[in-house]
C-alpha cells in the first residue's frame, strides 16, 4: 500500500472515533479527559489491525457477521447508560459518571475499532508494511479524537445539561447504525 493509501485508510477507520469523541467532548473536556479518551483511541486503532493481521483469515471467520451486533452492543448500552445518567443527575451537584474511565473507556475503545481489526486481516494478506500502517491508523485516531473531543467541548458549553442526554442518543444511535452494513 502507498503511503497516500494508508491515510486514507487512517482517516476513514477515525470516523468513528471522531463521533464519539465529538459526543464525549460535549461534557468531559478536562485534559486528562482529552489525553485518556485520545490516547486509548489511538492504541486500540494501532493495535487492532495488529490482532487482524495475527489472527488472520480464521478470526475474520470467527467474527464474519457478528461484529456490528458487538459494536452496536457496546455503543447502544453506552449511549443509554449516557442518556439515563443524564436524566437521573438532574441536580446541580450530582456528576455524570466519566465515559473516559474504566470499563466505559475499554468499552468505547474497543466498539470504534472493531473495523481496524478487519482491516488488519486485509494488510496482513496485502503483505503491506504493518507498522507503518498501524502507527499512522493510531496517530490519525488520537489525533482525531483530540480534535472531536475539542470541538464537542465548544459546543457543550453552550448546550449546557442537554448536552449529556443528546449525547447519549448520539452514541446509541452509532450503535444503530452499526446493525447496518
Amino acid at each position: 500500500m502507498t503511503l497516500l493509501e494508508v491515510i486514507l485508510l487512517a482517516l476513514a477507520l477515525s470516523a468513528d472515533a471522531f463521533s464519539v469523541a465529538l459526543v464525549v467532548g460535549l461534557r468531559f473536556s478536562a485534559p486528562r479527559q482529552l489525553f485518556r479518551l485520545s490516547w486509548h483511541f489511538g492504541l486500540f486503532q494501532a493495535l487492532m489491525p495488529v490482532v487482524g493481521a495475527a489472527g488472520g483469515v480464521a478470526l475474520r471467520e470467527l467474527l464474519h457477521g457478528t461484529d456490528r451486533y458487538v459494536a452496536f452492543g457496546v455503543l447502544a448500552a453506552l449511549g443509554a447508560r449516557m442518556f439515563w445518567e443524564s436524566l437521573r443527575h438532574a441536580g446541580p451537584f450530582r456528576a455524570t459518571p466519566d465515559p473516559t474511565r474504566g470499563l466505559s473507556l475499554v468499552g468505547l475503545s474497543l466498539a470504534t475499532s472493531l473495523d481496524a481489526l478487519g482491516v488488519g486481516v486485509g494488510l496482513a494478506l496485502a503483505r503491506a508494511n504493518l507498522p507503518r500502517a498501524c502507527a499512522i491508523i493510531g496517530i490519525t485516531a488520537g489525533l482525531a479524537t483530540l480534535v472531536g473531543m475539542l470541538l464537542g467541548a465548544k459546543v457543550g458549553h453552550a448546550a449546557g445539561r442537554l448536552a449529556g442526554a443528546l449525547g447519549g442518543l448520539v452514541i446509541a444511535g452509532l450503535g444503530i447504525k452499526m446493525l447496518f452494513p
